[in-house]
This record gives structure tokens, C-alpha cells and sequence, in this order.
């Protein structure tokens, strides 16, 4: 058997668990829970790959990467591939009379994905479904693959991710084999960077910025004043000097990665107040910015980080993403008035 890859880096306890499982011992459904930025989707598609994969194989991670179905992972063609489907984001229930057949619109909807992946497998083996970043627009939506995942049709594996798994309804959650991704060691960040293309300096600022996130990484060294990075740092130190502002950056999307940045920049200003001046700060981009701020005592800097890391909790609930950036804001204003 000739040998095959696995290109991921990062993820030692998911290649753990997966080394274990056989074709015949494999579940048909995962949850990869984990903060953003942390790899899973791309985990994600190279499972996929891997199971669906031509070559001869004992276990079920590995892929040859020269055989017809890996030929359409290796580029932008994996949406083409008949076996593998594919969604990021929230799911709409969807027309119960829709007409039958592969689905090739823009928008899938849970109805859809029930309706493809009840045909049969084009190669007469595995279908694969990955819903990244999963959400529901509304319950409904949710109970429409509830009985989906309780009997999936036979050789179906659904992979699921995301980095708020407090959102999803316990019924379906419970159906789920949960993994949980770590945040990613500076070094894989740095390494993944600079498969990007980007040189060895760069990829050590965004590895520093990024803390852990590949997104977050890409986002810093960005150059868009309208980034969310931007923003929401933006919306920080103006809370700190007592305005209100009126943009809000929070939304269902963008509130797991902005409370981030906010928690970053919390914790740069702790480090000033507890260390000094010259101590090296994360968030090199704004560290003129964080020198200005005045000094945080150390009852303060703890007292608002475990604001913000019970801001965290129910933002990855079912709260709205406004009434967690509100409380956010009254923490960092009372912080600040001190």
C-alpha cells in the first residue's frame, strides 16, 4: 500500500481519536466543537477526503492524493465532487415540495440536504456531509435533520463544526459524537501562514496577533479599516474613554471572534498595569494605543476578565449577540471609571 498523507497540523487529540476507528467501527455523525480559527473545518475536509478516498486502506484517515476523487479535493473542485456535500453557516428549513435531484443552487436548506443525501452514493460507497459553522435560522430548521441524525441513511457520515455548540438544540447535540479542537500552537500558526505565502516575518506578527486562531491571524494582518478586528478595537477604546458608540459590531457571526479581540486587549492593558511599560504586548498593532490607556490594578483587571469570560459563556448560547456586547460594554465602562 503506498503511503498516504494527512495534511493537517495541529488537531493531536481529533488524529488520536480517528486513528482508532476502522470503516466498520466509524459513527455517522461528529460534532467538532473548538474556538475559531482552530482548524476544524479544514479537519473537516481532509476526513472527507480521506474516507472517500480510492486507495486501499486499514483505518480511515490518509488519502493518496492522486486518485480521481482526490484529484477534486485538491483544488477548488471538492464542491464538484458527487459524494461530498457541503454548507457553511446557517440552515433554513426549506420547500417540503421542492423537486427532486442534486441540488445546484446557492442556498441549500435543511429539506435539501435530507433530500440528497437519501440517494444513493454515485461511487457505490460513502457520502460525506460537512456543515461548517452550523446554525439554524429557527427551531424548525433544526428538528427538519433532528430524525435525520438519529437514522441517517446508510453510508452517510455527517461532520459538523462549530465554535458555539451551546447554540445548538441538546436533541441534536446528543446525537453527536463531540471532538473538541484546542487553540492552535503558535508555531502551527506560523506554519500554516507561511504555506499562504506569507514570509517568515509576517507569519510571526500574525501567529502574535492571531493567539492561537488562523482567522483571527489573517484578519490581523490585514490592511481593511473596516476589518472586524478594526472595529471592534475601535469600539474598545472608545468605550474606555466614555463614549457610547453607535456602531455595533456584534452579530451571530462575528461575536465569538470579536469578544477575542476585546479579551486580547484586556489583558494587554492587565499586563501594563501589572508589569509596566515596557513589558511586550499581543497586540503589537495598538500597543500605543494600550500605553495611553491608564493603569488597570490588579482587582480590577480580575474582576473584568471574569466579566468577559462570562460573556464568552452566553455568547456561545442562544442570547443575543447585542445584549452580551452591551454587558461588555457596561463591564469595560465601569473598568474604566474605576
Amino acid at each position: 500500500m503506498s503511503e498516504l498523507q494527512f495534511d493537517v497540523v495541529g488537531a493531536d487529540g481529533p488524529k488520536a481519536y480517528f486513528a482508532r476507528v476502522t470503516r466498520e467501527t466509524i459513527a455517522h455523525a461528529y460534532l467538532f466543537t473548538g474556538p475559531s480559527g482552530a482548524g476544524k473545518k479544514h479537519f473537516a475536509r481532509a476526513l472527507a477526503q480521506s474516507l472517500l478516498c480510492e486507495a486501499n486502506r486499514e483505518g480511515v484517515l490518509g488519502y493518496c492524493g492522486r486518485c480521481a476523487s482526490c484529484r477534486l479535493f485538491a483544488g477548488s473542485d471538492a464542491a464538484r465532487h458527487p459524494d461530498f456535500l457541503e454548507h457553511t453557516g446557517v440552515l433554513k428549513i426549506g420547500d417540503s415540495d421542492a423537486a427532486m435531484g442534486f441540488y445546484e443552487g446557492e442556498e441549500l436548506t435543511a429539506r435539501d440536504l435530507v433530500r440528497q443525501l437519501s440517494m444513493q452514493s454515485y461511487s457505490g460507497g460513502l457520502r460525506v456531509l460537512l456543515l461548517g459553522d452550523i446554525d439554524f435560522a429557527t427551531h424548525h430548521a433544526a428538528n427538519a435533520l433532528l430524525k435525520f441524525f438519529e437514522e441517517p441513511p446508510r453510508g452517510v457520515i455527517l461532520l459538523l463544526t462549530t465554535s458555539t455548540p451551546g447554540r445548538l438544540l441538546v436533541t441534536i447535540r446528543s446525537r453527536l459524537i463531540e471532538l473538541r479542537f484546542s487553540s492552535l500552537a503558535h508555531a502551527h500558526v506560523v506554519s500554516i501562514l507561511r504555506t499562504m505565502e506569507y514570509d517568515a516575518e509576517t507569519a510571526e506578527l500574525g501567529a502574535s496577533l492571531g493567539q492561537g486562531s488562523v482567522t483571527r491571524a489573517i484578519a490581523a494582518l490585514g490592511d481593511d479599516e473596516e476589518s472586524l478586528r478594526a472595529q471592534v478595537a475601535g469600539w474598545f477604546f472608545e468605550v474606555i474613554a466614555g463614549s457610547s458608540p453607535e456602531q455595533n459590531w456584534a452579530t451571530r457571526e462575528t461575536l465569538d471572534d470579536g469578544l477575542e479581540v476585546v479579551k486580547s486587549l484586556v489583558r494587554d492593558w492587565t499586563a501594563l498595569g501589572a508589569a509596566g511599560s515596557e513589558v511586550a504586548l499581543l497586540a503589537v498593532d495598538y500597543s500605543e494605543r494600550l500605553r495611553a490607556l491608564p493603569a488597570l490594578d490588579v482587582s480590577q483587571a480580575l474582576a473584568l476578565l471574569a466579566k468577559l469570560d462570562d460573556a464568552q459563556r452566553l455568547a456561545r448560547t442562544n442570547v443575543s449577540p447585542q445584549m452580551v456586547s452591551e454587558l461588555v460594554r457596561m463591564s469595560l465602562t465601569a473598568t474604566a471609571a474605576g
